[in-house]
């Protein structure tokens, strides 16, 4: 697989130095360099890219605010200098952010995860039939810029804040948390496994032992039953 990228930043030196980590990169192919948010966005219309390395602190429109108006088909890596936007940047679903000055591994790094992500997403068909689903043994999600393999089998139950949801799994104490909602989540999990029982609680149908008064019991967690979710949760035990 070969992935298309573009660079913008408004320092010439600094371009020049992503120009030759992309040249030593076989599945790195560079697609367009540009200064301003102006020259990018008529660049990406003519020549759209899979990867953008986009500097932050550029004149007139910043690279926060251009990321947002980048098709989602282009993927984001955040370069800067600038240590306090990276949750900002997180809250973008960048794929990485990179702390200038950036070394050659860093940047080969991100490019991996590039490809990793867009080779997965390849794979993953848009609308899995029953069989499918249920032959799915795990998923990837994104935590801290990096791509997790996470086995379904290891989950015991997903709760959502806000626009993160935390996954907590039996391989480990703590859970693992990404930047997404409960709505995503859901779908990424197949039906035939997983019940979601509260607009913030989902939970693996396998891993129930205990129900205490409307509350599914995990060892000191107690998950409430929403009453909008209570007639199926009731249908699943009944079956």
């Amino acid at each position: 697989m070969k992935l298309k990228c573009a660079i913008v930043d408004d320092e010439p030196l600094a371009i020049e130095l992503l120009v030759s980590y992309v040249n030593k990169i076989p599945f790195m192919e560079l697609n367009g360099k540009y200064a301003n948010a102006v020259e990018t966005m008529k660049g990406l219309t003519e020549n759209p890219v899979d990867v953008l390395f986009l500097d932050i602190q550029m004149p007139d429109l910043n690279g926060l605010e251009l990321s947002k108006m980048i098709p989602e088909t282009t993927r984001i890596v955040f370069t800067t200098a600038f240590e306090q936007y990276a949750l900002e940047g997180f809250r973008i679903n960048a794929l990485d952010y990179l702390l200038k000055p950036i070394s050659y591994s860093e940047f080969l790094e991100a490019c991996n995860r590039a490809l990793q992500w867009f080779s997965l997403s390849q794979k993953q068909p848009e609308q899995p039939t029953t069989k499918e689903e249920e032959e799915v043994k795990s998923i990837f999600v994104k935590s801290e810029y990096k791509l997790l393999q996470i086995d379904l089998d290891s989950i015991k139950y997903i709760e959502g804040l806000k626009d993160y949801v935390k996954i907590y799994t039996e391989e480990s104490p703590r859970p693992i948390l990404s930047l997404m909602n409960m709505k995503a989540m859901e779908q990424m999990l197949p039906a035939s496994r997983f019940i979601r029982v509260h607009r913030s609680y989902i939970v693996q149908k396998s891993k129930i032992r205990e129900i205490d008064r409307n509350r599914i019991v995990f060892g000191d967690k107690y998950i409430p039953i929403g009453d909008s979710y209570k007639q199926a949760f009731l249908d699943f035990i009944n079956r």
